[in-house]
């Protein structure tokens, strides 16, 4: 059973019909119970870090996202989820996420090297840097929908993908042991996207 963790953010009806897509059972949630019982822990998130982070914490989720890790069951951040798994995050002031995945989380704006607009938005291709189970059903180069103003920096060691934009490489998705990031939305992105979640539906079974 995968867990969606409702702390109020976070687009969780289109997560969940995804996720029952693709054959999954899944619950959305904030019952420390139920996620503790769970195979995998899908973390999503939209709008600020700091504010995401203020509401995960006043839940009381943290400690148990911590030892859910730590029992080295599958744990997913999407989008500004996945922004939370890093190490702290510099949008409007600094701020101190859950330190799953070494590295910082940057505005994009300062380091793109031509004129594009952000937010990075809208469909962009998946390049693979290196194998991650969540791509066991996809063929390089398919395309994923991102909306973000930020990005993780300083993760090459846990980035899987990325994606060009602006003349530089967006992380696109990050993985270290059981934790999984992707910055791009899964649930909508389509059959891509589908094909993301089932093999991350699997990895719990």
């Amino acid at each position: 059973m995968i867990a969606v963790i409702d702390y109020g953010v976070g687009n969780l009806f289109s997560l969940a019909a995804s996720l029952k897509y693709t054959g999954a059972e899944s619950v959305v949630t904030a019952d420390e119970r139920v996620i503790s019982r769970a195979d995998s822990v899908i973390l999503p998130g939209v709008g600020a870090f700091a504010d995401a982070r203020e509401k995960l914490v006043s839940t009381g989720l943290v400690p148990v996202l911590d030892r859910h890790v730590r029992a080295g069951k599958p744990l997913l951040g999407i989008c500004l989820g996945m922004q939370l798994l890093f190490e702290r995050s510099y949008e409007y002031g600094e701020h101190e996420g859950l330190g799953y995945i070494k590295g910082e989380v940057r505005p994009i704006a300062p380091d793109l090297k031509e004129r594009l607009k952000v937010p990075h938005m809208g469909w962009n291709s998946l390049k693979f840097v290196r194998q991650s189970p969540l791509y066991k059903y996809l063929e390089q180069g398919e395309y994923v929908y991102f909306v973000h103003s930020y990005y993780g920096t300083g993760c090459a060691e846990s980035t899987t993908a990325v994606s060009g934009y602006g003349g530089i490489d967006i992380t696109a998705s990050v993985e270290c042991g059981n934790v999984f990031g992707t910055q791009f939305h899964p649930e909508k992105s389509g059959a891509a996207g589908l094909k993301i979640l089932r093999a991350f539906g699997e990895l719990g079974g």
